[in-house]
């Protein structure tokens, strides 16, 4: 069983979409999700206190920062942006692709888990997520 999810963005942040993964996964077996783009990544993460993502997005901003940034001008590829090679980082630092356990039509998340889109570039995208339970 396999389908596609977009997920709309607005710029960098963390998008979750455990309730559209939850919707379609029906059934028992392991679901995994992969995200069809170099420049934004997959995470499991909690979904209680929006502080979480705020903070986790301003960690990378800090710990990967634009190209314009004096300390990343070690950087050749550049022509598509400042966003666009750090996004291209920090995606290589961040999973593309997650596994989840479904038993009886339910994902087997923990309590404050949610499933999130991290959005590394700028400018709204519409991102492309295959999922697959087998």
């Amino acid at each position: 069983m396999q389908t596609q999810l977009i997920i709309a963005t607005n710029g960098p942040g963390l998008y979750e979409f455990t309730h559209q993964v939850a919707d379609w996964a029906k059934g028992t077996g392991l679901l995994t999700l992969f995200v069809q783009h170099t420049s934004a990544s997959l995470v499991i993460q909690e979904n209680a206190d929006p502080e979480v993502q705020v903070d986790l997005q301003n960690f990378f901003a800090r710990l990967v920062p634009p190209t314009t940034d004096p300390s990343m001008a070690y950087l050749t590829h550049t022509y598509e942006g400042p966003d666009d090679m750090p996004a291209h980082i920090k995606a290589a630092m961040l999973p593309t692709q997650l596994s989840i356990p479904v038993t009886d039509g339910r994902l087997a998340l923990g309590t404050w888990q949610g499933i999130y889109l991290f959005e590394h570039r700028d400018r709204p995208h519409q991102r492309r997520v295959i999922a697959h339970l087998g």
